[in-house]
């Protein structure tokens, strides 16, 4: 039989390994919360990033860049212009069409005209996830007429006869862009012609039937750029309830309840459990890192090539990103809504060949194409100016964004056949490098090279662009 002796050991024993055990969770917890923080600011980013734009464009008619209600096609028959603010580094190449939609009740049907074989268009379709789960255009189903169905995660029914293709979105809420390529400005008028007749009606209008019960009003919270960053976790929360897990439920419920854990919980206000002022503490340190990496992730997101980096891989659906909410991320915060390589590669730069950041304030630019070796695409081309620190575009004396493959004829080609862009803030001296002039900001640049519908040669890798020079 023990001793009383024994027995008081023994308890010591127990006491010190349960008080050493509780000092190594204790000491574990925070950094094991900042870890699940900065994987939940990863993964929400893009979702945070884009409810804001979809605030603007879609709820808050008072926002200043409000376009048009849920399911209800906005035509800007215009191209992008510094006025336009929501998204960042945006094109001006195409007058941009929106359609946001709230799949909750049923399905939307969206039909398109029959449009001229030269002309390129693309309807992209986008979750909340900010996954591209479709296209339809001149790439990925033609120019000829046609509907096409799009219906929720929980939609079980059955399209009608007439409907070419249905498309599945993730998440509740979506978003279609349409992007219709303008010649020149005296082509506008076709442009608007065009999306007149872009048409989206949701099904049971679509077939004349009764329309399905009505879904709850959303409480939609207002959001700005202080309260996106303050109040993150919360809008990753509210935006999840829209987001219903069962078609990547083998990532998105474990995912789901390791975020539970530090309060973060699908449709209820962060944080849903009690955290404690070191969680609190862990959660906020959390936010740093994971934008530092973001931002080492954008140094890296492309094939470099003399200053610029080539995109050509790593943007699309789940498939795509297959849980690397990194590079979610990083195409987020470089450019939201960019689309598939297929449908078009970006090459971006903040800096010159020999790696020198570029400054309009400082120093001309030039960029030159080889003859023969402009940008092999089945579409078109265009190399687009914005401000290095906000990657919007800017403002400047002839309104001149960008310069385009439409842009070609009036543009001035050196004696060899070669093709110059000047880069600079001032306009150029020699009338003839006027008709080349990308005006460029008083400061940091950023630039853009589109290609749409690239051609094979910029997927595998055996065109590259040429890097920017430093004016002589």
């Amino acid at each position: 039989m023990p001793t009383a002796n024994f027995m008081k050991a023994a308890v010591i024993a127990l006491a010190v390994l349960f008080s050493t055990n509780t000092a190594a969770q204790n000491a574990s917890r925070p950094s094991e919360v900042e870890a699940i923080a900065q994987e939940a600011y990863l993964y929400g980013l893009p979702m945070v990033m884009l409810y804001s734009i979809m605030n603007e464009y879609a709820i808050d008619e008072d926002s200043g860049q409000y376009k048009a209600p849920f399911n209800t096609i906005a035509n800007i028959a215009r191209v992008y212009t510094p006025a336009d603010t929501a998204v960042v580094t945006p094109n001006s190449d195409t007058p941009y069409s929106f359609l946001w939609m709230d799949l909750r009740a049923e399905p939307m049907v969206l039909c398109v005209p029959e449009i001229e074989p030269d002309r390129y268009y693309s309807v992209m379709l986008t979750s909340l996830y900010t996954y591209n789960f479709g296209y339809i255009g001149s790439r990925a189903t033609g120019n000829g007429a046609g509907c096409y169905g799009v219906v929720g995660p929980d939609w079980t029914g059955t399209m009608p006869p007439g409907i070419d293709k249905v498309f599945t979105s993730e998440t509740e809420f979506a978003l279609a862009t349409y992007r219709t390529q303008l010649f020149d400005p005296a082509d506008i008028t076709n442009v608007k012609a065009i999306q007149a007749k872009y048409d989206a009606r949701t099904l049971s209008v679509y077939l004349g039937s009764p329309r399905p019960k009505p879904t709850p009003a959303v409480n939609w919270p207002p959001i700005d750029k202080t309260t996106e960053d303050a109040d993150f976790f919360d809008y990753l929360a509210f935006l999840l309830e829209f987001a219903p897990p069962t078609g990547a439920a083998a990532v998105e419920i474990p995912l789901r309840d390791k975020f539970a854990t530090i309060g973060i919980r699908a449709g209820r206000s962060f944080p849903s459990t009690l955290l404690s002022e070191g969680d609190k503490a862990a959660i906020a340190a959390s936010i740093k890192p994971a934008q530092e990496l973001i931002r080492e992730k954008l140094k890296t997101i492309g094939t470099p090539a003399e200053g610029w980096l080539l995109v050509t891989s790593g943007i699309g659906d789940r498939a795509v990103y297959d849980g690397d909410w990194t590079q979610r991320a990083a195409v987020a915060m470089g450019g939201i809504l960019a689309n598939d390589p297929a449908e078009a590669v970006y090459a971006i730069t903040r800096q010159d060949k020999e790696g020198q950041l570029l400054d309009g304030a400082s120093a001309n630019y030039i960029l030159t194409f080889p003859a023969e070796a402009l940008p092999p695409v089945n579409a078109f081309w265009s190399v687009t100016m914005y401000d290095g620190k906000t990657q919007l575009l800017i403002k400047n004396p002839i309104n001149r964004y960008l310069i385009n493959s439409a842009m070609l004829p009036e543009l001035q080609k050196n004696t060899d056949g070669s093709l110059t862009l000047y880069i600079q803030k001032d306009a150029p001296d020699e009338p003839d490098h006027k008709a080349n002039w990308l005006p460029a900001p008083n400061g940091p640049i950023y630039m853009v090279l589109r290609l749409y519908w690239p051609k094979e040669e910029v997927l595998n890798g055996n065109w590259l662009p040429p890097g920017i020079q430093r004016a002589q």
